[in-house]
């Protein structure tokens, strides 16, 4: 019981998150985190990226095996939706402040490839103070959470995604904070118009922002 007890403990210490509200430092230490065990079968820590004044933030779930391997958010399939989407929508993809909920790669192996696994409540919980770092630096004016995890880290497990999307309303983290679908729900649709009819709902909810941003 003992050694049982000093392993959760060794696996509990916090992120090591900087006092500080630069994103460069910020994402230097998280670099070395090390808070929940997915570090250990992860590629790196996958950062968000975006300009530092971005006055969108928009917030995944956490990387992809492509993301993992280049170290940066939204550089896969689901990100190539996530550019057509803000593209259709009218706001500038270079503009906005890309992140995930979870910094690490969660996966299980298959053969030669690595399939996504959902982040659970303690991994997401490890993760969030550097959700939390990113928003104090940027105060971005809009705040897009991206898929239920997003969603339920930021307005907690009540949170859902079809009953909540598309409406702005305050948070914790951002006076005006909507609720979306993740674009890879798209890439997992089981014909192409379901894919198209998400794809113009996901562009609808951008359309919201897009109209306060002017």
């Amino acid at each position: 019981m003992k050694m049982a007890a000093a392993a959760s403990t060794e696996e509990a210490h916090p992120a090591p998150v900087p006092d500080t509200a630069s994103l460069k430092k910020l994402r230097e230490a998280a670099a070395t985190c090390t808070a929940c065990p997915l570090y250990r079968n992860a590629t790196q820590t996958v950062f968000g990226d975006g300009p530092s004044d971005a006055e969108v933030v928009i917030v995944g779930e956490q990387p992809g095996d492509r993301e993992d391997i280049e170290g940066h958010p939204f550089v896969g399939p689901a990100g190539k939706l996530l550019d057509r989407a803000l593209v259709d929508a009218g706001i500038d993809r270079d503009t906005v402040y890309v992140t995930n909920a979870v910094k690490h790669f969660k996966s299980v192996p298959r053969g030669k490839r690595r399939l996504h696994q959902k982040p659970n409540a303690r991994e997401i919980g490890a993760c969030r103070p550097w959700l939390a770092a990113e928003l104090r630096s940027i105060h971005p004016r809009f705040l897009v959470l991206m898929g239920v995890t997003a969603a339920q880290t930021v307005f907690g497990s009540a949170a859902r995604v079809q009953r909540d999307r598309g409406k702005l309303r305050e948070s914790a983290y951002c006076p005006q904070t909507m609720i979306t679908m993740h674009p890879s729900a798209l890439l997992r649709a089981p014909d192409e118009a379901s894919r198209e009819e998400g794809f113009k709902a996901l562009v609808r909810d951008f359309r919201v922002v897009a109209k306060r941003l002017k």
